[in-house]
């Protein structure tokens, strides 16, 4: 199949860019420097370990989420998610939250898919949906939230999923008063236009050959890399900090200021939106929030604002999709957020 060109938008580096200026090459260089230096320079070895730790915790799962965002961009045409991802009626961020509820990549890998999916046409409302729901209530970690909270993760999840429903149909009304950004990549469906039709008239002209098979490996190669390119720096981004942070912050800081009180609330956010790493990572660092604080309001805080403060998120959609839209994100979410974790502090004193 034909590749779709790659958005103007995007932040995948322009042919004939010298290899020094790439910045993936640059937070490699960073992260060898750290590895090389900490047996020399005491001070670095707990950044070092840190960052050892967050590594082996994300890049399984963001190895993952660019090869299923390879396979999108070679398999999956940008008729079919359109017409799901990208129509303005309500259903269609339902249709994103339970994309997301479905996928089982973490918030690191999930960035990657969720930006092969606006490169393939999903509306910016759809995509915003899709990444507040895919890390918190996706279906691996339903399981993974039951075993340290139990019962009470019900609530975790279901209160992501409002939070994503609410925040794709504010998105959505954003779009359409020219507030945030349209997606250029939106492809225009006709009348009658039919996924399932047009599926079974592609799998008849499929070619089995081994040409034809390379060829599609090369694809999903080249997919991936130019969405490695594009996302895989600020990714590297954001584990580093979050290592600075894991290394230098006091223990006992988590009881002392993280209680159940809105500024502990407020703490809980600044802290999350530092040291947020993989969907796997984070849930043990929240279940510890909740065993020492008894606040279960905080560790939901703390997970959700992982996605609507971090860093790595907000500068994602904003090289990729646009600057309006990276803006608006925590201005729509942190309210919902905020709320949410104070009435979960009430409700499970």
């Amino acid at each position: 199949m034909a590749k779709d060109p790659i958005c103007s938008s995007c932040a995948a580096p322009k042919a004939g860019t010298p290899l020094w200026k790439n910045k993936v090459v640059i937070m490699v260089l960073v992260y060898l420097l750290i590895f090389n230096l900490f047996p020399y320079i005491p001070i670095i070895m707990p950044l070092a370990m840190s960052l050892a730790m967050y590594l082996k915790v994300i890049a399984v799962p963001i190895s993952i989420g660019l090869l299923l965002g390879g396979v999108i961009d070679w398999l999956v045409p940008s008729e079919y998610v359109s017409a799901i991802l990208a129509q303005k009626r309500k259903r269609t961020i339902v249709y994103s939250v339970i994309a997301g509820f479905l996928m089982s990549a973490c918030s690191h890998g999930i960035l990657a898919l969720a930006i092969q999916l606006y490169k393939k046409g999903a509306s910016p409302p759809a995509v915003v949906a899709f990444l507040l729901a895919s890390p918190w209530a996706n279906l691996p970690l339903t399981i993974i939230m039951f075993g340290f909270f139990g019962v009470k993760a019900l609530f975790i999840i279901i209160a992501a999923i409002v939070v994503a429903l609410i925040s794709g149909y504010i998105f959505m009304f954003l779009e359409g008063a020219n507030l945030i950004e349209h997606n250029p990549n939106t492809v225009q469906i006709e009348e009658g236009f039919s996924i399932i039709s047009d599926a079974q008239a592609r799998l008849k002209k499929v070619n089995l050959s081994p040409a034809a098979a390379f060829n599609g490996i090369r694809a999903i190669w080249d997919g991936s890399l130019s969405l490695a390119n594009m996302v895989l720096w600020w990714i590297m981004l954001g584990a580093l900090l979050a290592s600075i942070a894991a290394a230098y912050v006091p223990p006992g800081f988590m009881a002392q200021y993280m209680g159940a009180s809105l500024a502990g609330l407020l703490v809980t956010l600044a802290l999350a939106t530092v040291i947020e790493i993989c969907s796997e990572g984070s849930a043990p660092l929240a279940f510890e929030i909740y065993r020492q604080t008894g606040a279960l309001g905080n560790s939901y805080v703390f997970l959700m604002a992982g996605v609507v403060t971090d860093y790595t998120e907000i500068g994602l959609l904003w090289t990729n999709v646009g600057p309006k839209t990276a803006i608006w994100l925590p201005i729509v979410t942190v309210p919902q957020v905020i709320l949410l974790g104070i009435l979960a502090n009430i409700i499970f004193k």
